[in-house]
C-alpha cells in the first residue's frame, strides 16, 4: 500500500504539531505516531517553557544563561535567534489554546529553574507539556488538511539507496522521499511518499536503565538518519535530570521538576546535610550537569542509593498549589512533601545532540527536516538550560515550516520506490532474545557511559555493544518486522553513536565528564 502526502511528519509532540498547523494551509499533511497521538516527550515536560516576559529580565540575560549552561559549545547566532523569537512563538501557543498560569494581578506567574538568572519559566501547574500537547492536538483536529495515523511505526526513511543507488556519508545531495511505515493495526508495511519529511521523534532515554522518558523514547529518528548516512552530532552530551523520584521498579521514572528547586527545595544527603555548596556557589540552582554529578558523587562516596530533596520549610499551601501532581504522586507512594524528605536520584532525561540541522531545521539530507529533541541545532551546546527545549521546538518548527513550504513547490513524488520486501523473514522463535538484549544495552550504557565516564569504561562499552549489534542485525535480516525489534535496533544504533562521540571528545565539557580528562574549572560563578 502506498500513501502520498505533501508533508510527512514523524512524531506528535510540540515540534510535529506546531509544524503541522503551519504547513497545513499549503498542502496535505500526514502525521504518524507509533503510539497514541498524545504520547510524546512533550506530554511529560513538567517545568515549562522559557521566555523573556518582564523587566528586569532581558534577552541578553537569557542568552548569557544559555551560553553559560552550554559550556562554550553553543552556536551564539542560534541562541540569539531562538531567544529573541520566544515571545512570538509563545503568543502562537496561546492563540492555539495553551493556558499558562497567571498571578492575581493578571501577569504570567513565572518560575525560576537551575541556571536561570531570572524568573522566566511560563508553566501550567506542574504539567506544562501536557497542557501544550492538549491545546495543539485540539487545534490540529480542527484542520481538514491534517491526518493523524496513530500506531504507525516508521522503520526507515526512503532515499536513493532504495532506488539501487549506493549512498554513503560522503554522498552529496542525498534526498528523502518519505518512509517505510509499519501499520500496527494491520501489521502491513506501507510506503508513504512525501515531498517534505519532518523528523520529530523526540529523545532516546530508554538507552539507559533509568529514564524520565516514556517507553516510546527509543531514538528512532536519530537512528534512521544515521542509517541513511545523514549527519548526527553531539551525542556524547546526554543530560541526566538530577531529581527523579527514587521508586525502584517504576518506569518511566517520575520527574521531580527542577522548578521545585527553583521554588526553594534544597538537596541534602540522607543524614540531612546540605552538600551542593561543596560543588557550586549556586548550590541547588546550579545547571543540571553540575547538580547531577554532585548527586552521583555523594551517592558513590557515601554508598547511598539516593539523596533527599527537602521542601519541608516551604509554604505548604503554595507548594501544593504550584506542584499538585508532584504532591499527589509522592502522597501515593507514602511521602507527604510538606512534611517528609523526597528521595531522588538522577535519571536519563534529555538528548542534547542529534540530527544536525541548519537554522531552518534542514538536515544534511535534502527535503528532510528535524525539529525538537531528535535534532541538534546548536542551542544547547554541551548542556541544555532548563525549559529551553519546548521553546526550541516551537521556534524551529516555524522555521522548518516556512522553508519547506517554499522548497516543495517544484518537487514531484518519487514513484520508483519499491514496496517493502519481507521475503525470507519469519516470526521470531524466542522474544526473550530481544528482551534480554535490551537489558544488556541499558546496563552497558548505565554503568559505562553514564554521568561519569573513563576511557576504559568507554572501550569496554564499545566492545560489548559491538557483539550485540552483530547479533541483532543478523536477527533483523531474518525476522518479521515488529516494533520491539526495530526499537532495539534503533537503541543499539544510538548507543553506538553516543559511545563513538564520547570516545572522540578528549576533554570534560558540560554533560560529558571523563576521569581521564578532568575539567580544571569547576564552574563556580
Amino acid at each position: 500500500m502506498s500513501i502520498k502526502t505533501d508533508f510527512l511528519i514523524i512524531g506528535s509532540g510540540i515540534a510535529g504539531l506546531s509544524y503541522a498547523l503551519k504547513v497545513a494551509p499549503y498542502g496535505k499533511v500526514c502525521m504518524i505516531t507509533k503510539a497514541d497521538e498524545d504520547e510524546s516527550n512533550t506530554k511529560y515536560a513538567q517545568g515549562g517553557i522559557a521566555a523573556v516576559m518582564y523587566h528586569p529580565d532581558s534577552y541578553e540575560k537569557h542568552i548569557k544563561d544559555t551560553l553559560i549552561a552550554g559550556d562554550g559549545i553553543c552556536d551564539e547566532d542560534v541562541v540569539r535567534m531562538v531567544i529573541t523569537e520566544s515571545n512570538k512563538r509563545i503568543n502562537e501557543l496561546i492563540a492555539w489554546g495553551a493556558n499558562f498560569d497567571k498571578t492575581e494581578t493578571g501577569e504570567y506567574d513565572l518560575a525560576r529553574e537551575g541556571g536561570h538568572s531570572e524568573h522566566r519559566i511560563l508553566h501550567h501547574k506542574d504539567n506544562t507539556g501536557f497542557e501544550i500537547e492538549r491545546a495543539l492536538l485540539a487545534a490540529v483536529h480542527k484542520h481538514p488538511n491534517i491526518k493523524i495515523l496513530d500506531h504507525h511505526f516508521a522503520i526507515d526513511i526512503l532515499t536513493q539507496h532504495h532506488l539501487g543507488i549506493e549512498v554513503n556519508s560522503k554522498t552529496p545531495n542525498i534526498e528523502c522521499y518519505g518512509a517505510y511505515v509499519l501499520n500496527l493495526h494491520t501489521n502491513e508495511i506501507e510506503t508513504i511518499l512525501a515531498k517534505a519529511t519532518l523528523m520529530a521523534t523526540g529523545g532516546a532515554g530508554n538507552v539507559y536503565s533509568t529514564t524520565t522518558n516514556p517507553s516510546i523514547a527509543t531514538g528512532d529518528g536519530v537512528a534512521m538518519i544515521y542509517r541513511a548516512k545523514g549527519r548526527v552530532e553531539g551525542m556524547e552530551f546526554y543530560q541526566f535530570h538530577p531529581t527523579s523520584l527514587y521508586n525502584p521498579g517504576e518506569k518511566p521514572s517520575f520527574l521531580i521538576s527542577e522548578a521545585v528547586r527553583g521554588f526553594g527545595g534544597i538537596l541534602k544527603t540522607i543524614d540531612g546535610k546540605e552538600f551542593m555548596q561543596k560543588y557550586d556557589a549556586r548550590k541547588s540552582l546550579a545547571p543540571r550537569d553540575i547538580v547531577a554529578r554532585a548527586i552521583d558523587n555523594e551517592m558513590k562516596i557515601r554508598g547511598d542509593d539516593y539523596v533527599y530533596l527537602d521542601c519541608r520549610h516551604l509554604n505548604k499551601n503554595e507548594l501544593i498549589k504550584h506542584f499538585p501532581n508532584i504532591y499527589q504522586k509522592c502522597l501515593n507512594t507514602g511521602i507527604d512533601i510538606t512534611k517528609d524528605y523526597i528521595p531522588v536520584v538522577p535519571a536519563a532525561h534529555y538528548m542534547c545532540g542529534g540530527i544536525k540541522v541548519d537554522k531552518n531545521g534542514q538536515s544534511s539530507i535534502k527535503y528532510l527536516y528535524a525539529v525538537g529533541e531528535c535534532s541538534s541545532t546548536g542551542l544547547h551546546g554541551a548542556n541544555r538550560l532548563a525549559s529551553n527545549s519546548l521553546l526550541e521546538a516551537a521556534v524551529y518548527a516555524h522555521h522548518a515550516a516556512m522553508d519547506s513550504i517554499e522548497k516543495i513547490k517544484p518537487v514531484n513524488f518519487c514513484e520508483k520506490i519499491p514496496a517493502w520486501n519481507a521475503e525470507g523473514t519469519h516470526h521470531p522463535e524466542e522474544m526473550v532474545l530481544l528482551t534480554q538484549t535490551l537489558r544488556e544495552v541499558q546496563s552497558i550504557m548505565t554503568y559505562y557511559v553514564g554521568i561519569v565516564r573513563s576511557d576504559l569504561r568507554l572501550q569496554r562499552a564499545f566492545d560489548r555493544l559491538e557483539i550485540l549489534y552483530k547479533e541483532n542485525e543478523t536477527l533483523y535480516l531474518k525476522t518479521t518486522i515488529s516494533p520491539k525489534l526495530c526499537e532495539l535496533r534503533n537503541l543499539i544504533n544510538v548507543a553506538y553513536i553516543i559511545i563513538k562521540h564520547a570516545r572522540n571528545r578528549k576533554e570534560s565539557r558540560g554533560l560529558h565528564y571523563t576521569v581521564n580528562y578532568p575539567k580544571v574549572d569547576n564552574n563556580v560563578q
